[in-house]
């Protein structure tokens, strides 16, 4: 039997692919902008007769239906592996709970901890010739998930790029119990082009004149690392590599400046490796059928020991909250939960191991309370009491504000709390310096 005669024996539709949802059954729901949507849309409609079901997923694009069911809570949780923000305000919602991860491990959660996938849903590409749908700008765990899975069904969307990669980025015919057809919608984009704030440029300055010719990319999302692609698209840096969690549209910039060439890598030479990618139509564009970039599982892309083995690595990342003791909270603010956890640690510490390797937590002095319109400081004594430390003191490189950077690397307590202090906001060293006296981290003859 040829693929497409199993295609047409396993094709249905989203209402009765759903059927197979039973109450207290854990469903996976793909992964960003893999997460289903006919199903999604289903499954709300025959929401309202099941109860207790579990639902997992992460980085959410787009509000899905069975969050907008009357009473939902009582129906469905959701479950997620890493926070956007809609999932955060589904927190507020009681719908939604963080699942605290090693983000490099999440394969090997699937494949060692959870045996409970009873329905794994997501969004592919159109079948091939061979009978393999691809997984799009997703590696990440996907395969782990399909192996672990009881029932899998896929939801085929044309819009999705055919993305390259080394391996684990499809799942074959023969392992796929349902097959629906989609309304192939363009995938959801996020994180567009934003005008970089002065803060943002002056902070990607600061980090640019730490990059090598040569040197190896990691960037995560948000306008100051969005500042430091747009800065080196237009500068005079050559023979860049890419090995980054998230595949971002300031790398898609960056390559067509002729940036990027991967030469120096020692591994996956010339190639631009990642684990998944979200961003605007340009960068789904730019990965349909594009070999020099390559999807991965992230306990590929995110390994602390493969990152320590690329020279001259420089990870890049934002933070909520530094504290004096150099502790970065990069998740939440006190118990307000914002993100997740992710590949930051991974990157901090393989960047920190790497020869030459950089590791760069960017973030603005202060911001503007959105009640109260007060300025507060990011750089506090301590962190908020609830909030979760992402990157550990010991961990911590180089800490970039607008008013500076310091390199902690080797800096007792007194030491490091007096270079915090001189890249905090004016307004508000004083009282750092007076917090700081208080914990016994500053000495009598630092400057004041």
């Amino acid at each position: 039997m040829s693929y497409q005669e199993i295609y047409k024996q396993k094709l249905t539709t989203a209402d009765e692919a759903v059927k197979v949802i039973k109450s207290g059954d854990w469903v996976d729901y793909g992964w960003c902008v893999c997460t289903v949507d006919a199903l999604d849309k289903a499954l709300a409609k025959r929401m309202g007769e099941l109860t207790d079901v579990k639902v997992r997923g992460g980085i959410l694009t787009r509000r899905p239906a069975i969050a907008d069911i009357p009473d939902a809570a009582k129906h469905f949780t959701w479950n997620s592996w890493h926070m956007s923000g809609i999932e955060r305000k589904m927190i507020k919602e009681g719908l939604a709970f963080y699942c605290p991860i090693r983000y490099s491990e999440l394969p090997r959660y699937y494949r060692e901890n959870l045996d409970d996938i009873d329905v794994l849903m997501m969004q592919v590409s159109p079948m091939d010739s061979h009978g393999w749908f691809n997984f799009g700008p997703n590696g990440t765990h996907l395969k782990a998930a399909c192996e672990r899975a009881k029932c899998i069904i896929l939801e085929v969307n044309t819009s999705m790029p055919y993305c390259f990669g080394g391996f684990e980025n499809c799942v074959h015919i023969d392992d796929v119990d349902m097959i629906v057809e989609g309304d192939n919608k363009p995938l959801d984009e996020m994180g567009g082009p934003v005008q970089p704030s002065d803060t943002d440029m002056a902070v990607a300055k600061l980090v640019m004149e730490e990059i090598p010719n040569g040197a190896c990319l990691q960037l995560g999302i948000g306008s100051m690392p969005g500042a430091v692609g747009k800065m080196i698209a237009e500068s005079d840096l050559k023979d860049l590599g890419i090995h980054t969690e998230m595949y971002v549209d300031a790398f898609v910039d960056m390559a067509k400046a002729g940036k990027i060439t991967g030469i120096h890598k020692p591994f996956d030479k010339g190639r631009q490796t990642y684990a998944f990618a979200a961003g605007t139509r340009k960068l789904y564009d730019f990965l349909d059928g594009n070999p020099e970039c390559m999807v991965a599982p992230v306990d590929y892309v995110n390994d602390v020991a493969r990152v320590s083995q690329i020279p001259n690595f420089i990870s890049i990342n934002g933070a909520v909250d530094i504290d004096l003791f150099g502790q970065v909270s990069s998740e939440s603010s006190g118990t307000g939960h914002i993100s997740g956890a992710g590949g930051q640690q991974d990157f901090v510490l393989g960047a920190y191991l790497s020869k030459g390797g950089k590791s760069f937590i960017c973030c603005s002095s202060a911001f503007k309370d959105k009640k109260s319109g007060e300025l507060k400081s990011r750089i506090r004594p301590t962190l908020l009491e609830g909030s979760i430390v992402t990157a550990t003191r010991t961990n911590l490189n180089y800490l970039v504000t607008e008013y500076g950077k310091v390199n902690v690397k080797g800096m007792s307590t007194w030491q490091r709390a007096e270079s915090i202090i001189n890249i905090a906001h004016p307004q508000f060293r004083d009282q750092l310096i007076a917090e700081a006296e208080k914990m016994h981290i500053w000495r009598q003859s630092n400057k004041k």
